[in-house]
C-alpha cells in the first residue's frame, strides 16, 4: 500500500515515540487509514449489487478499534506498516460481516447500525447474507496473499488464528451461547463472561496478538491484555445499554433486557459493573507494561474502552 498513509501508523515504525499523537488523534487517524485501505481493497464495480452491499457494510462510520489494536500490536515488534494494515483490514472484514449477520431478523433483528439502516434494511436479507459471506471469505484472501507477509508460515498462522477467533471456538460459538441464553438466561457472572470471551473477546484477542504472530514472538502479555479489555469492553457496553440511548449509540438499546437475558449489570449492579470494568482496565495496562513506552497507546486504549460514551 502507498506510504501516503503516513501518521495513522504512528507507533509502528514510521515516527518516533516523541512524535506520537494523543490517543484520540491516533484512533481517528487510524480509522481514516483503515477506511482508505478497505476502499482500495474493495473498489467500486459498476452494476455489482453484491460489491455495493459489501462496501456499505464495511465502509463509513466506526471507531475501527480492532484494526487500531492490530497496528499497535504490530508496532511493538517493528512490523512493516503496510503489512500490518492488511491484517487490520482482514480483521475488520470479519467484524463487519459479523455485524451484518447479527442484525438479520433471524438474529438480533436490528434496523440501525452506526446510525444508518442495517445492511438487510438498505438492501434485502438475501443480499445482506451474501455480503456478509463475501466479507468473511475476503478476509482470508487478504491474509493469504504474499503482500501480507513474505513468510508463508506466518501467513498460514494468521489465517489459522483468525479462523479460530471467528469460528466455533470463538465468535460464532459465543454467539450460539448467547442465542441459547434467550431460553434460560445466564446462571452466573462466570457463564456470561465465558460467552463474551468467545462472542466479543476472541476478535480482540486476535487483534492484540497479531503483531506477535507476524514477528513470531511471545504472545502471552498481549493475550492477557486482550482477555482483560475484551471483558471490559462488553461490561462497558452493558453499562451504556442502561445509561445511554439509541440516538447516542446509533443502535437500539435494552435488547437483552427485553429478551430476558441477564447482563453484567444484572449480576454486578451498575456501580459494581463500573468497578469491575475499571479493575479489568487497570489489569490490561499492567499486562503490557513489559513493553514500556511503546505500549502507551495500548494502555490508553484500555482506559478509553471503559470511559467511552458510545
Amino acid at each position: 500500500m502507498p506510504s501516503a498513509y503516513g501518521n495513522p501508523y504512528c507507533g509502528i515504525g514510521l515516527v518516533t515515540q516523541e512524535q506520537q499523537p494523543d490517543f484520540h488523534s491516533a484512533l481517528v487517524n487510524t480509522a481514516q487509514a483503515v477506511e482508505t485501505a478497505l476502499n482500495d481493497l474493495l473498489p467500486v464495480r459498476s452494476n455489482d449489487r453484491l460489491r455495493e452491499a459489501m462496501r456499505y457494510a464495511s465502509l463509513g462510520q466506526g471507531k475501527r478499534l480492532r484494526p487500531f489494536l492490530v497496528l499497535q500490536s504490530a508496532g511493538l515488534f517493528n512490523q512493516r506498516p503496510e503489512q500490518a494494515m492488511r491484517v487490520a483490514a482482514a480483521l475488520e472484514c470479519i467484524h463487519c460481516y459479523s455485524l451484518v449477520h447479527d442484525d438479520l431478523p433471524a438474529m438480533d433483528n436490528d434496523d440501525l447500525r452506526r446510525g444508518q439502516p442495517t445492511t438487510h434494511r438498505r438492501f434485502d436479507e438475501a443480499t445482506a447474507i451474501l455480503a456478509g459471506d463475501g466479507l468473511l471469505t475476503f478476509a482470508f484472501e487478504i491474509l493469504g496473499e504474499a503482500a501480507t507477509h513474505a513468510d508463508p508460515t506466518i501467513r498460514s498462522a494468521l489465517v489459522v488464528e483468525l479462523a479460530r477467533a471467528a469460528g466455533e471456538a470463538g465468535m460464532v460459538g459465543g454467539q450460539m451461547k448467547d442465542i441459547e441464553a434467550e431460553a434460560g438466561g445466564f446462571s452466573s457472572y462466570q457463564a456470561i463472561a465465558e460467552m463474551q470471551r468467545g462472542k466479543t473477546g476472541a476478535l480482540f484477542r486476535f487483534a492484540c496478538e497479531a503483531g506477535a504472530i507476524m514477528a513470531a514472538a511471545d504472545r502471552m502479555p498481549l493475550r492477557q491484555y486482550a482477555e482483560h479489555i475484551g471483558l471490559a469492553f462488553q461490561i462497558a457496553d452493558d453499562i451504556l445499554d442502561v445509561e445511554s440511548d439509541a440516538a447516542t449509540l446509533g443502535k437500539a438499546t435494552g435488547k437483552d433486557k427485553g429478551r430476558g437475558k441477564a447482563t453484567f449489570v444484572d449480576f454486578l449492579g451498575l456501580d459494581g459493573a463500573k468497578q469491575e470494568a475499571a479493575r479489568l482496565s487497570d489489569a490490561a495496562v499492567a499486562a503490557v507494561a513489559v513493553y514500556g513506552d511503546k505500549a502507551r497507546l495500548l494502555a490508553d486504549t484500555a482506559r478509553f474502552i471503559v470511559a467511552r460514551k458510545k
